[in-house]
């Protein structure tokens, strides 16, 4: 049963961090009554995520995949692009790990408005989902179009707010969740094999190129809009409620805003089978009913348990640890909780499971998986170490990534498009909402401002998997010139499909 092997999927996922909180609880930070309610949002986060990867799997991918292809098929190049453009903001919108983020900043800084923030985000992805799509179609080079906007986002990112710099890299990140990730990338490979061509590459890049829009977009609003000035994040409040009351009281307005989220892309999905799905059966269709009802289950679900559980506890747990151990505790529990964070994202095993298919087996799952653990580990790490030390996230982003576009210059085009895609897929639910809470509760335990030293975080992750994903892609280009027995390559072309 399909369900079945989702909880499998979800649990493997979510019990190795609640594995690490527990025993953090019983050896150097107690979390008191907040390790219950964070182990019941556990099983809550496990029930949710299973049932809503369930509805994208059944509902909203085939969709994508169909639409994709559909649009393609028309030979409208307008029109592909502004479906392109529609697609990305509703489906951003519908983004658990987007609302997420939006909340925990305007709980950090109530002058950056929660729907503001949502809707910038999502313009931002929809304008770049329409920039890769027209980029399968003329078969431009990804680390052109790397450079030129990675460039862009440098030159924004001088002029922003201090405030906006961290939450726009985070939303690069933030963005590319468990719903955005598999219908952007089913509207890749629909849009791909109309199109035909070279199927390995165009199969990548989309997420890597989608990711781009939401930190260009966060950084232009931060250059109109300066925000109203950080707090500490809020510890969660002790009540004598129980158990079931205490999440019991989340359900109503969760399931409002997961309602308010849903209802655009109700009528995106309407409008598709009105205008370009016109043949799609009634069994069909009955099953992409099926999947938006259980993707609104699994979404209420999903957030009850991080606003009821993990968020609260992630923000005592970092508080604790950063308040009564030394910094090199802080950077090891960011370092154990990075490498499990990564496990934990479902969009890592749809694209590592993408890479070994379209690779014929000749880049194994696994070796990206240890690869990404590996990025992330440190990326969570060095968000410690800049959280304790009160450091600029610039110390860290010029040169990351000047070092990841370096390496475009020397990593086989297919393995820069994998990296790009890796960093946003890495960034999902368990970095947006317990990564990112335990780093706020750090920073406000250290006397910080949580929304320059916290935020970043997030980027971090996104960033590490584009030099570690890329370092490995030189490593395999390396082996399997010297198992042909072919001349070294002065430097990859990229033109094509790169």
């Amino acid at each position: 049963m399909i369900l079945l092997e989702k909880l499998k999927e979800a649990a493997t996922s979510v019990i190795p961090v609640m594995g690490v909180v527990w025993l953090l609880h019983f050896t150097a930070a107690p979390l008191g009554d907040e390790l219950g309610r964070f182990l019941a949002g556990g099983v809550l986060l496990i029930l949710g995520l299973a049932v809503f990867l369930l509805g994208a799997e059944i509902g909203v991918v085939p969709v994508g995949s169909r639409a994709g292809s559909a649009l393609t098929s028309r030979r409208n190049l307008p029109l592909l692009l502004g479906a392109g453009f529609v697609i990305g903001f509703f489906i951003t919108v519908a983004e658990p790990d987007v609302h997420v983020l939006a909340q925990q900043v305007s709980a950090v800084d109530p002058g950056i408005s929660h729907l503001v923030l949502v809707g910038m985000i999502a313009v931002g992805v929809g304008l770049f989902v329409a920039v890769a799509l027209a980029r399968i179609v003329f078969q431009v080079s990804l680390r052109l179009l790397l450079l030129l906007f990675y460039g862009v986002i440098f030159a924004c990112a001088a002029f922003t707010a201090p405030a906006f710099l961290g939450v726009a890299f985070d939303a690069g990140g933030a963005t590319t969740g468990p719903m955005t990730v598999p219908f952007i990338m089913a509207l890749g490979v629909g849009v791909a094999a109309v199109r035909g061509g070279d199927g390995r590459d165009d199969s990548f890049g989309l997420i890597g190129l989608a990711s781009i829009g939401p930190i260009l977009s966060v950084l232009l609003l931060g250059m109109l809009h300066r925000g109203a000035g950080a707090a500490a994040p809020a510890l969660a409040e002790e009540g004598a409620a129980g158990l079931a009351a205490h999440f019991l009281a989340l359900v109503p307005g969760t399931a409002s805003e997961v309602g308010m989220a849903l209802a655009p892309l109700v009528v995106l999905f309407a409008a598709f089978r009105l205008f370009l799905l016109r043949r799609m059966t009634r069994m069909r269709m009955v099953r992409v009913i099926m999947g938006l009802v259980y993707t609104f289950l699994g979404l209420v679900c999903f957030f009850v348990g991080v606003k009821g559980g993990f968020i609260p506890a992630g923000t005592s747990l970092g508080r604790i640890i950063a308040v009564t151990h030394p910094a090199w505790m802080l950077m090891v529990t960011g370092v154990v909780l990075g490498a499990l964070a990564v496990l934990a994202e479902p969009a890592v095993w749809v694209l590592t499971a993408q890479v070994e298919e379209v690779s014929g087996g000749s880049v194994r799952s696994r070796v990206i998986l240890v690869t990404l653990c590996i990025g992330v580990a440190s990326a969570v790490g060095l968000a410690m170490f800049r959280v304790a030390g009160g450091l600029s996230l610039w110390y860290f982003l010029i040169p990351g990534y000047a070092l990841a576009l370096g390496l475009t210059f020397l990593c086989p085009p297919m393995f820069t498009a994998i990296a790009f895609d890796s960093g946003g897929v890495a960034s999902g639910p368990m970095a947006s909402t317990f990564i990112l809470a335990f780093t706020l509760g750090a920073s406000g335990g250290l006397g910080g401002n949580p929304i320059t030293d916290a935020f970043g975080v997030i980027a971090l992750i996104a960033m590490t998997p584009l030099i570690a994903i890329q370092a490995l892609g030189i490593l395999y280009g390396r082996a399997a010139r010297r198992l042909s027995g072919a001349p070294r390559p002065t430097a990859p072309t990229g033109g094509e499909g790169a």
